[in-house]
């Protein structure tokens, strides 16, 4: 019975079972912890369905593409091998060779419950030209190419956000668009117009006036040899995405301007084609084909046994560009930061905690750095639901205050001294301060953060320059 109470008399007063002991405790709080991240995530759900909500009566994020020229063809293909033709039908693609966008929106906020939406509504002046149609690179001969069919269609994203649409202006004439996009056409969603084109016409110049309400985002495609965007806003927190920056921009108080300019050479597709732009190249197989209205000399590949390449395969994809309408402070985007320093303040405030333990002799119990544990992911939560109501600045400062409020007053009523009481509320006051300037400066949080748990750990190392750890003891002096 004597061993035993040795045993137990050496794990009591033992510093390093304690400070095992300690980091156990520790790590079992990162469970908990953790649960603050995944409730962190779910409110984030919430907040972008309700956004998408308010998106879906409105209209979502917008993607404008086009226009593009598209003729349709039928040919004659004569088999070398046998006496049956192929008859082949398709359609060629022409884009334009000056295309620009000059655009302005305005912006506004819309709330559902306490999660808002930025919504825009866009005026697009898209104005443009084709110089001459290299109906010579496609591999269709001019005669079969059905003119009296041609048309000019333009992409939308979402339709439901098109507010109004003027007439098009093609050379001379004056064309309504119609609802829909050529079958098989490379814009996607959109409108068409039928046009009457003179294929020997040169400088064939178009213009529309396009009104469209939007969400979050509104971008553009390159779809000419020389792209060009000017667009301006009343919103002055933008984020300029996509493949291409602005060549020139300013924001300010009022909003922000920008303007873009892509040419054929920054982008992987031709500016004509037989074939949905964005499918991967062919390769002959066997079988070849010619014209039935052509020399010996020109061939075409028998289109039902066609097989792509493994490489050169051109998309749209991942060419667009334009802005984002992000809201000034993205309040789950810093909560979801600082619950990432969770671990680093647990194992901070034990450390404080487990060296008052050791520099002055008070004995504290596993169940009370579990109960001050508990207290610091509390403030995660603190943080995030007030958060969504009254902002993160404000939210940071009253969850600081009631979380260091009650652990100091816990600590006076654990250690019966007033100035260690103080002591763990200096401690705990400086280390929330340091972490909510790292969320401050991105930019230099790592640098700040490095130079912090230096100091720290130089601290650490000072105060404890002295102590013999093989002879320490936590054992009450009086026992």
């Amino acid at each position: 019975m004597s061993t035993l109470n040795s045993i137990n008399e050496f794990a009591r007063g033992s510093a390093t079972i304690k400070l095992i002991g300690v980091a156990l405790l520790a790590l079992l709080l990162l469970i908990p912890a953790s649960l603050v991240d995944s409730l962190i995530y779910e409110r984030q759900q919430l907040r972008d369905q309700a956004v998408n909500e308010i998106a879906s009566t409105w209209g979502g994020p917008q993607r404008l593409v086009g226009p593009v020229l598209q003729v349709p063809y039928t040919q004659t293909l004569q088999s070398r091998s046998s006496d049956q033709d192929l008859v082949e039908s398709g359609s060629a693609y022409f884009l334009p060779d000056q295309l620009t966008l000059d655009g302005s929106t305005t912006s506004e906020q819309r709330y559902r419950g306490i999660y808002v939406a930025v919504l825009y509504t866009g005026q697009v002046r898209v104005s443009g030209r084709f110089d001459s149609l290299a109906i010579e690179r496609l591999a269709v001969n001019r005669t079969d190419l059905d003119w009296s069919r041609a048309r000019l269609s333009f992409g939308v994203e979402d339709l439901r956000g098109i507010d109004s649409l003027s007439t098009l202006e093609f050379g001379t004439q004056r064309l309504n668009f119609e609802p829909g996009t050529p079958a098989g056409g490379i814009v996607g969603t959109g409108f068409q117009a039928s046009v009457n084109l003179d294929p020997s016409a040169s400088d064939l110049r178009f213009a529309f006036d396009l009104s469209v309400r939007g969400s979050s985002a509104l971008t553009f495609m390159p779809l000419a040899a020389r792209t060009s965007v000017r667009l301006k806003s009343d919103w002055d927190t933008p984020k300029f995405v996509g493949a291409f920056l602005p060549d020139e921009r300013t924001v300010d108080d009022t909003g922000f301007g920008a303007s873009w300019t892509v040419l054929e050479v920054n982008r992987p597709f031709a500016q004509e084609g037989t074939r949905r732009l964005g499918q991967p190249p062919i390769q002959p197989l066997d079988h070849r084909f010619r014209s039935a209205a052509a020399g010996d000399d020109l061939y075409y590949i028998e289109p039902t046994r066609m097989r792509p390449t493994e490489a050169g395969s051109v998309s749209f994809d991942g060419y667009d560009f334009g802005v984002q309408y992000l809201l000034p402070v993205d309040e789950y985007r810093k909560i979801e930061r600082s619950a990432k320093y969770s671990a680093l303040f647990i194992a901070a405030t034990f450390l404080t905690f487990f060296f008052i333990e050791v520099l002055n002799r008070r004995r504290l119990h596993p169940v009370q750095y579990l109960l001050v544990g508990f207290a610091i992911v509390l403030f995660y939560i603190l943080l995030l639901s007030l958060s969504e109501h009254v902002g993160f600045d404000l939210s940071y400062l009253i969850s600081v205050s009631l979380i260091l409020g009650m652990v100091t007053a816990y600590s006076y009523a654990v250690l019966r001294n007033i100035k260690l009481a103080v002591l763990v509320m200096g401690i705990l006051g400086l280390l929330y301060g340091f972490f909510y300037s790292l969320l401050q400066l991105e930019e230099y949080s790592l640098l700040l953060g490095s130079f912090g748990l230096l100091a720290a750990l130089a601290t650490v190392m000072y105060l404890t320059r002295g102590t013999n750890w093989y002879k320490l003891s936590l054992a009450d002096p009086a026992d």
